[in-house]
């Protein structure tokens, strides 16, 4: 059971970086559904997406799926369609042994595999879906053409990734103010002055945020030739990419 995310809730004397340990893994529920407008959004609307666009016989990939809430959305886009997989893959260990709990818990005729790995060791093969929910963002920019290319080759045509970030924009003006009402956001949702700075500090060089343009520049360079927002948010939004 989720419990309620104090991690920076009292000073530190020394800000660490980010990492999605046991400690983050125990509050992760919480965190993020008070941490990202549109969370639950963009999960159940995974399902709708799944549910249209998923292929039988073929594979889905949750990539970065820390505790599987988009793994559990697409098998529920999948009650229709017949000989399909789940392949969820995550690098942190205390992630993977809670996410097969929380996937055990939920039954389904729906296979999912769960794979402590690093994404970009992930051979992708004979996908429909593809979902990178808030993933990208913790790769080193140079990795994430490498894994977009890798994705864009393993998708069957007619597949579509599902990409999930934080943005920045290019514009100062609107960019500050959606920082700002990210901020209120926060601050709606309970989180104090001191947990809003310290988890800044917390994730400085560890989430590295792109433009929309970005994306959109990576994307096509891996192969996507339609993509389009989706989603958005304030700074956070989903991208819809379809291999023709």
């Amino acid at each position: 059971m989720s419990q309620t995310d104090n991690i920076f809730s009292q000073p530190l004397q020394k800000v660490d970086s980010f990492s999605f340990d046991q400690q983050v893994v125990q509050v992760f529920p919480d965190m993020i559904k008070r941490s990202v407008p549109g969370y639950e959004k963009i999960i159940n609307s995974i399902a709708m997406i799944t549910q249209r666009c998923a292929q039988d016989n073929s594979n889905l990939y949750d990539l970065g799926c820390s505790l599987g809430a988009a793994t559990l959305s697409m098998r529920r886009g999948l009650a229709e369609k017949q000989g399909c997989e789940i392949i969820s893959v995550d690098n942190s260990s205390a992630m993977v042994e809670t996410c097969q709990q929380y996937i055990q818990a939920y039954k389904s005729d729906v296979p999912v595999t769960v794979l402590q790995d690093d994404i970009c060791n992930i051979k992708i093969e004979n996908a429909s879906v593809v979902v990178l929910n808030f993933t990208l963002q913790f790769l080193t920019p140079e990795k994430r053409l490498s894994l977009l290319t890798n994705i864009y080759n393993g998708l069957l045509p007619g597949g579509v990734l599902i990409l999930s970030e934080k943005f920045i924009f290019e514009d100062q003006t609107s960019h500050q103010l959606l920082i700002d009402l990210h901020l209120d956001f926060k601050r709606s949702q309970g989180y104090s002055e001191l947990e809003i700075s310290q988890k800044r500090s917390s994730l400085d060089n560890v989430l590295i945020s792109d433009t929309v343009e970005q994306h959109y520049q990576r994307l096509q360079e891996a192969g996507f030739k339609h993509n389009d927002l989706w989603y958005q948010c304030f700074n956070f939004g989903s991208i819809l990419s379809i291999k023709d």
